[in-house]
């Protein structure tokens, strides 16, 4: 076993690959940006090395700077996790160039899945089911739209070397195929050097199933069952769970044995994930699920696999890297029980999904189940990373009892004043589709609006009522009660949740779970979290409507393409520029018909969030 360990990663997969290390006795050596200086990964590990500037090009993504912090610090192996460097296989080589063992597949493997019309070809030829598409060399954006008419519409537009979700675009209509491919170009560009597309049929009812394979340097090859990762947003998982529901015993036995012949077709070594699109139309069927990539690390949903086999996969992981056979074989791994995961963003879904940074000035998370976090109460959400606050795994014996425990978890998550989707993760664990897996990669989008708490529950309210009435006077009726009519006292109280006015009534009996952040007091309601207050004499509500033409970029981030100019007349809902932020692309539109009078920024350009950027003013007629 390896003596010494250094983790070309950050926060949460830091701190679990620190874990394992340290109960191995290896000693654990963690790098880290400016940006991360405070984080727990950082104190965790037996030592520590700074690599430079907050910005992933600048640190996290700098071969040289890693493997400059691994001759100085000794280190005699380096974990990856997953993200940043932990699937190019450049940096792989220059790793057992330099003498370090890497903790992860061979560089051939890595090129060889890397490139997704490259892998196809090659699961074609080993005879693996593949998704039906167009993988040519002839990357014109005429013959794109021609291949993307013959495969019939709604296509996906998938980046050749993505991953992540990264690089992707659903097309439904031929007009908008132009605009989504420069958009999936140029995101594909920036986050993998290479802006090359290969178009797939997109698939109706999918469902996402991937299978957790794990192979050694002995030929020997296995599987650890399925997850199903169907729940996602913009192709990013949210929710993942194992085993996959209404998956049969006869098709789960033929799509991991297709994931192991995957894995062999490229004398893998290591842990890996072969991922498959299912057309669940008429229910999971062999002859309707097809390969669609395989990732060629350790997968962030790895602790369902972790929970339902009970084995330790980053432990693995070391021990193959240092030349031991699989801890099991085929027939010693079974399954039991059932896993979900739920991942906690910091993003805002009442306000677009926006990102949601700042310092996690109350941070509560569930004790009931375990929790992969690489974040602490007091530590800092940047723009520079995955929003990812943390992992919720629940296990159970049954689908129902892992659910139960996943609900009452993601209930009792409290994040202030950095926005999270906890509320959301609540609600889809007790929405009935969910709870009947009547899932696939749309449930998101179709039940978006039930799943996003815009307003407090009338519960929620009276509690706020009720609190603020104490609040104020330390006593809950002393000014509450009005004038007695027919007998019954009006204790209702105005009270402001977040940007409204509402009614509440106090009821002694309801007890709040609240926290005071400086001069806020905020109320906790199904991880939904309400800045609540009593409003002054000459408030009223705030208007929604739309206002002026003054366009504020909604997150701090950095400017990639402006397409208007000053002068230039536009209609409501041409795009006028695009901020990147936590390595998502999202376009701000106009709000009206109107001419764009003043251009405040330039592509390249940080923004901060509410900053001007644009002025459009409506036109004279």
């Amino acid at each position: 076993m390896m003596e010494s360990l250094l983790i070309a990663n950050r926060g949460e997969i830091a701190r679990r690959i620190i874990r394992t290390a340290k109960m191995l006795g290896i000693r654990t050596i963690a790098v880290y940006s400016e940006a991360d200086a405070g984080l727990p990964f950082v104190r965790e590990a037996d030592e520590a090395i700074a690599i430079g500037p907050s910005p992933a090009r600048e640190s996290y993504l700098s071969q040289e700077r890693i493997l400059d912090a691994a001759r100085k610090t000794g280190a005699a192996a380096i974990h990856p996790g997953y993200g940043f460097l932990s699937e190019n296989a450049g940096f792989a080589e220059a790793v057992e160039k330099a003498g370090i063992l890497w903790v992860g597949a061979p560089p051939a493997a890595i090129r060889a899945m890397g490139l997704k019309d490259a892998a196809k070809e090659l699961m074609q030829a080993a005879g693996v089911p593949v998704t039906p598409g167009y993988m040519g060399a002839d990357q014109s954006e005429e013959r794109l739209a021609a291949e993307a008419e013959n495969i019939g519409y709604p296509v996906l537009i998938k980046a050749v070397a993505g991953g992540g979700g990264k690089g992707m675009r659903r097309v439904d209509r031929p007009q908008d195929f132009a605009e989504l491919l420069a958009s999936c170009r140029r995101e594909a560009a920036a986050a993998f050097g290479d802006d090359r597309v290969l178009i797939e049929r997109y698939i109706a009812n999918p469902r996402h199933i991937e299978v957790q394979v794990f192979a050694d340097m002995f030929g020997n090859c296995v599987h650890l069952f399925e997850r199903d990762c169907s729940l996602q947003r913009r192709h990013q998982k949210v929710i993942e769970e194992a085993p996959a529901p209404g998956l049969d015993a006869a098709t789960r036995a033929a799509i991991c044995d297709a994931a192991v012949k995957a894995a062999r077709a490229v004398n893998y070594v290591g842990a890996g994930t072969i991922e498959f699109i299912a057309d669940a139309s008429e229910g999971l069927r062999e002859d309707r699920i097809w390969f669609m990539e395989m990732n060629t690390r350790l997968q962030v949903e790895h602790p369902v696999t972790e929970a339902i086999t009970g084995e330790d996969l980053v432990l693995w992981q070391l021990k193959v890297a240092s030349g031991e056979p699989l801890p099991k074989m085929q027939d010693e791994i079974a399954m039991n029980g059932w896993a979900f995961e739920a991942r906690l963003y910091a993003e805002n879904p009442a306000a677009g999904y926006l990102p949601s940074t700042g310092r996690l000035e109350h941070l509560r998370l569930p004790e009931t189940v375990r929790v992969d976090s690489g974040v602490e109460q007091g530590d800092e959400i940047t723009a520079f990373y995955d929003p990812m606050i943390a992992k919720i795994i629940a296990h159970g014996p049954n689908r129902e009892a892992a659910l139960s425990k996943l609900t009452a978890a993601c209930a009792g998550i409290e994040v202030w004043p950095v926005r999270s989707n906890a509320g959301l993760l609540a609600r889809v664990a007790v929405d009935p589709d969910f709870r009947a897996a009547r899932i696939d990669t749309g449930f998101l989008e179709r039940h978006g609006d039930s799943l996003v708490a815009t307003e407090p529950s009338e519960i929620a309210i009276d509690t706020a009522a009720t609190l603020l009435s104490r609040k104020k006077d330390g006593d809950p009726w002393s000014a509450l009660a009005g004038l007695r009519i027919a007998g019954a006292d009006d204790r209702r109280v105005r009270i402001r949740i977040g940007d409204h006015l509402h009614w509440g009534q106090s009821r002694p009996e309801l007890e709040a779970n609240t926290v005071t952040s400086g001069e806020t007091t905020v109320l906790f309601e199904a991880g939904n979290a309400w800045p609540i207050s009593l409003p002054v004499a000459s408030e009223v509500e705030a208007s929604q409507g739309a206002g002026d033409g003054a366009i504020l970029s909604p997150m701090p981030g950095l400017v990639i393409s402006v397409d208007v100019a000053e002068g230039d007349r536009v209609a409501k809902g041409d795009r006028l520029l695009t901020v990147e932020a936590m390595k998502m692309e999202h376009s701000l539109r106009a709000p009206f018909d109107g001419i764009v009078e003043k251009l405040q920024v330039s592509s390249g350009i940080r923004v901060s969030e509410n900053q001007l950027v644009v002025s459009i003013v409506k036109e004279e007629v």
